[in-house]
């Protein structure tokens, strides 16, 4: 066959993203629909959507459809501190959807790079989802923030840890006047608050973002963590396209470091999100590192997609009459070019651009709706 028939939005970006891992050099990891019910329960903060859909086995262990795929790679793939391992999936998860709020089983594509984690690595991933939110939409930005320095300021202000999840919610959520409130109640110094809240109000172009970072965490925010920040950004191709973004948080109990989240014109919600969680590797007994990000295709339905017009290019309808060897040869001469559907009946309900009538043998009349 040597026509080239089109694909539904979903699978030319599944397609296209398959092929940009693989030029990287990332290997397709596979794995089962199903795993053990408590690797979600114990790590459901790590989980982007409450509600797990679980079943009892053969054996009586509790197993849960997957909703989420990083925890099970994390889980099946072997810890190495001297080597690195980069993989990338395309899985059907099964959660609670951003733009239904039901069940649904999604399909989503994204990669893992597990091990030997450097400065390097991190830009890799990071020029990988530029590329990845380029291939869905030509108006995109990635947001990026560094929980690091984050919490290196959260010490600088003696924040107690049990308040740190409130802060950061609000850091989320850019409430300055709960911050505020927040700071006050736990007896921070106003100028130590305001440290935060300049922190916070960050947002832009890099070069001016880390010009104002510099000033404003001299001597609060190690120095070679800036340096390293400021140098993965700065060497990434589609600066124009990045964001620092403070305002992108995630659970300090599983991630640290870069942390990120891609938008595409036409959809309120990110499309694409990641970051570095060793903090997670810890917590499941690993000591290498680990840094990823998965695309959300679900949320592609918000587009301003066009539904295809057709169903199929041509229709050939034929009677009791005609030969399979006539069929066969006409269907053949045709799909050379465009799809074909054959019936011994009407097309019902069948949107198409070509019917073809074959009666006694002959083609008896030709209707075309192109």
């Amino acid at each position: 066959m040597t026509g080239n028939f089109p694909l539904k939005q979903n699978e030319k970006i599944i397609f296209s993203l398959r092929s940009l891992f693989d030029s990287y050099g990332y290997s397709m990891y596979k794995m089962s629909k199903f795993e053990e019910y408590d690797l979600y329960s114990k790590n459901k903060e790590f989980l982007v959507s409450d509600g797990v859909i679980a079943f009892t086995d053969t054996n009586g262990k509790l197993m849960a459809l997957k909703p989420d795929v990083t925890l099970s790679i994390v889980k099946n793939t072997a810890s190495s501190k001297e080597a690195i391992q980069k993989l990338y999936y395309n899985e059907n998860v099964y959660r609670v959807s951003k733009s239904s709020r039901n069940f649904k089983e999604i399909m989503q594509i994204g990669l893992e790079c597990i091990g030997k984690i450097d400065s390097f690595s991190v830009f890799e991933v990071l020029t990988l989802a530029l590329k990845s939110l380029a291939e869905v939409s030509s108006r995109y930005v990635l947001d990026v923030s560094n929980l690091d320095i984050l919490t290196e300021t959260l010490d600088f202000l003696a924040i107690p840890k049990e308040n740190r999840a409130e802060v950061l919610h609000c850091i989320g959520e850019k409430n300055l006047h709960r911050l505020t409130e927040l700071c006050s109640q736990l007896n921070v110094e106003d100028k130590k608050t305001e440290v935060l809240r300049q922190l916070v109000l960050i947002n832009g172009n890099p070069d001016n973002a880390f010009e104002k970072l510099n000033i404003l965490l001299k001597g609060i925010v190690s120095e070679n963590i800036l340096k390293e920040f400021e140098n993965i950004i700065s060497s990434l191709d589609d600066r124009k396209s990045v964001k620092i973004d403070f305002s992108v948080v995630d659970d300090i109990n599983y991630y640290n470091g870069i942390v990120f989240k891609g938008f595409i014109e036409g959809a309120p919600n990110s499309v694409l999100s990641g970051g570095c969680y060793d903090t997670l590797m810890k917590k499941m007994k690993r000591s290498d590192r680990a840094i990823g990000f998965a695309v959300y295709l679900d949320m592609l339905e918000y587009l301003n997609v066009l539904p295809e017009k057709y169903d199929v290019d041509a229709v050939i309808t034929y009677d009791e009459n005609t030969s399979l060897e006539f069929l066969k040869k006409t269907a053949d001469a045709l799909r050379e070019k465009e799809s074909v559907l054959l019936l011994n009946g009407e097309p019902v309900g069948i949107r198409y651009k070509k019917l073809i009538k074959i009666k006694n043998g002959e083609v008896s009349d030709i209707e075309t709706n192109a």
